[in-house]
């Protein structure tokens, strides 16, 4: 008897390893499986409905057309998306969209509510643009690109863009953290989007992505998980100088993160109803 317990203690460190091993290559597998549908799931749309967009090229209504489809992928990779301030959003005016930048699954949410929004199109670093099929279609969708790397050409083309985006009513929706991290935080914010916005005298929309506590890249987590997104009041312009900047980046910033903590406890403590989580 001390024997077969000697052997099972035994064959109980190695059984447990293999098993924790199957557990952490079945999540790898789940994240990278994810991702990868998300991924031909976008290019797929893009590619399909490239020739539908060249007969409206540059038009930003093409993002609606898009997203109609693009939504679905949400369902595939078990993603369910909460609107909160829709009517914010819903308002047929032209904006500066603002909100935080965790993950390229953002986008996802964007395709959730672009009907909502309408007439709305993003700034993007150039690169994106050669990423076919998909920067593509989002240049033949009006989404502006721009170089990071020159702050003077990028300025420029915003600017540009504003002119026209106020006189068509479109909203243009940037990340002022430029950079996703998905950190559990707000970082700072770059002041390219106040500088549009101030000069161009349009509101600031912040809008809030809660915590992507089902994502976690570093050890290759990708679970099903609930994501509020919650736009907030708008934010006048009007009036304000290039010297109200720094103010008013503060003061956007701070209320994203408040908003931003209350979500988190809430996300993450399962307070959203069943009926409330797969509504649109």
């Amino acid at each position: 008897m001390t024997h077969e317990l000697d052997l099972a203690v035994l064959l109980a460190g190695p059984c447990l390893a293999a098993a924790m091993a199957m557990l952490v290559l079945s999540k790898s597998c789940r994240y990278y499986l994810k991702y990868t549908v998300y991924m031909l799931g976008v290019s797929l749309v893009a590619l399909t409905m490239t020739p539908i967009f060249m007969f409206r090229p540059f038009n930003v209504l093409n993002f609606v057309l898009a997203s109609a489809i693009c939504k679905n992928i949400s369902r595939l990779i078990g993603l369910h998306w909460v609107l909160r301030g829709r009517e914010h959003l819903a308002e047929q005016r032209a904006c500066v969209i603002v909100a935080n930048h965790q993950s390229s699954l953002d986008i996802l949410g964007m395709f959730e509510y672009w009907n909502v929004m309408k007439k709305c199109t993003v700034v993007a670093k150039k690169e994106l643009f050669y990423a076919w099929p998909f920067g593509l279609a989002a240049w033949l969708c009006g989404l502006i690109f721009i170089d990071r790397l020159n702050s003077g050409r990028a300025k420029d083309s915003i600017n540009k863009a504003a002119t026209q985006i106020k006189q068509d009513q479109v909203k243009l929706w940037i990340f002022p953290e430029g950079t996703r991290k998905n950190t559990g935080e707000i970082h700072p914010f770059k002041k390219g989007a106040f500088h549009v916005a101030v000069s161009a005298q349009l509101p600031i929309l912040p809008v809030v992505y809660s915590p992507y506590y089902f994502l976690d890249d570093r050890h290759r987590t990708f679970d099903s998980g609930n994501v509020i997104i919650s736009a907030l009041p708008p934010i006048s312009t009007e009036g304000l100088t290039m010297e109200d900047i720094d103010s008013l980046m503060e003061r956007v910033r701070q209320c994203m993160v408040d908003e931003f903590m209350k979500m988190s406890k809430e996300v993450k403590s399962d307070l959203l109803p069943p009926y409330q989580i797969s509504g649109s």
